[in-house]
Order: structure tokens, then sequence, then C-alpha cells
């Protein structure tokens, strides 16, 4: 009977240890309180299923799926225009998960390869969906990059309508890359979720990348370090 009852005792601590962890309210300078204040209004404005898929665009299209995680982005763009979409996930179990969802749809072009500024092999941290150059982990895998430069000439890419950027801080490095090689004209809407908390002097480096954007293309909306888009200037 003793032993029975210690045993009720120890898991009542441990159930009430664990509704105690979520119950608590984060520090108000902690990453999840500013995150969390930071997207209140965007999913008040309902931002995932309005602005992030409303485009102006058609089946002869072409879409940049740029962390394609499991492909429910691409899934949605495909169902609502019926267009192209290159989608790029380096993780393969992810990859894996991108081809089998599209096997039977030929629009769709997945590349197990992070787009990035140069072509390298890269060690990544395995957090599901927010996987990251730039944290480290015991669990890290090796993946491939590939450059956008080669990719855009190795496959004769003109006019890309959409890129959508999710990379857990890598998006700094791409977007210098097609501004610094003169390739950003090509991409008439621009759809980036910046990072911060992971690399140094993110804000610099965003706003650094956004003044160089507004040379080409005009802010259509943005919410800070959630999501933004930038169309091409007529």
């Amino acid at each position: 009977m003793a032993k029975i009852t210690v045993r009720i005792i120890n898991k009542l601590i441990r159930t009430l240890t664990s509704v105690r962890s979520r119950l608590t309210v984060p520090d108000s300078g902690s990453q999840e309180y500013i995150q969390g204040q930071r997207v209140k209004q965007w999913f008040k404005d309902d931002g995932d299923n309005t602005l992030r898929l409303n485009y102006d665009l058609n089946e002869s299209s072409v879409v940049f799926d740029v962390g394609g995680y499991k492909g429910e982005f691409a899934a949605a763009i495909i169902s609502k225009y019926d267009c192209t979409v290159f989608i790029f996930e380096p993780i393969p179990e992810f990859f894996n998960i991108i081809v089998n969802k599209f096997i039977k749809n030929k629009n769709v072009k997945p590349f197990c390869v992070g787009l990035s500024d140069k072509t390298i092999s890269e060690k990544i941290s395995l957090t599901d969906n927010s996987s990251s150059l730039y944290i480290s982990d015991e669990n890290a895998i090796s993946i491939q990059l590939k450059s956008a430069v080669e990719f855009i000439s190795e496959h004769a890419i003109n006019t890309v309508d959409l890129i959508k950027i999710n990379i857990e801080g890598s998006e700094y490095a791409l977007l210098e890359c097609l501004i610094e090689n003169n390739l950003i004209h090509k991409f008439r809407n621009i759809q980036v979720q910046f990072h911060d908390f992971i690399i140094e002097h993110p804000r610099e480096r965003m706003v650094k990348i956004q003044n160089e954007l507004s040379k080409t293309h005009e802010l259509t909306y943005q919410y800070d370090f959630v999501w933004e888009n930038w169309k091409l200037k007529s």
C-alpha cells in the first residue's frame, strides 16, 4: 500500500510540475514573449490564409518555395493557382515528404538543396520547422547548399512570380547574394520571414537589405520579424 501511495504522489508531482511549466508566463524580455507579441496582429489579420497566398498568379506562373519543409505552402499555392513550383528543401526527411506528396504533379520540381549564396556542404540543426545553420545541435546533419546564381543560370530562369523565403537566418545571405549579383529584379514578389535571435546584428542587416530592395521593389505588407512582401516596381 505504501509503495502504491508513493507512486501516486510522485505521479501527481510530475503532473503538477508539467502543468505549472505550461502556465508559466514568459519573461517580457524573453524570445518567446517578444515573438508572441509580434505575431498577435499577424494572426488577427489571418495573414497565413490571406496575405501569404493572395497574389496575381495563374497556371503560367513560376514560384520558388525556399525552405519547403513538408510542402504545406506549396500545396496551398498549387491548389489556388495550379502554377509551377520549385521547392528547395535540404533536409532529406522533409524532402522525401515533399516528393511523396507531389509525386503525381509534374508542375512541382523538388530539390534536396538549400538555395543560398554559395554551393557548399554545411551542418544544420534538426529542430523540426526551426532547423537552422545558425543553431548548434548534437543532432546536426550535413546538407547541400546551392548557389542561387548558379541555379538561375543552369535552369535558365528569367522570371519568378513569387519567391517565399523561410530559412531560419539564411535569408540574409540569399537576399544579399541576389542583390549583389543584380538578380533581384527577376523576382516579381519576395515574401520573406526575417529572423533575429540566431544571428548577430539582425536588424541592421535587415534594414540594409530592405533599403536595397526599395530601389527595385515596393513594400506591400510588413509585420516586423514575422512576414513581409516586396513587389517589383512597374
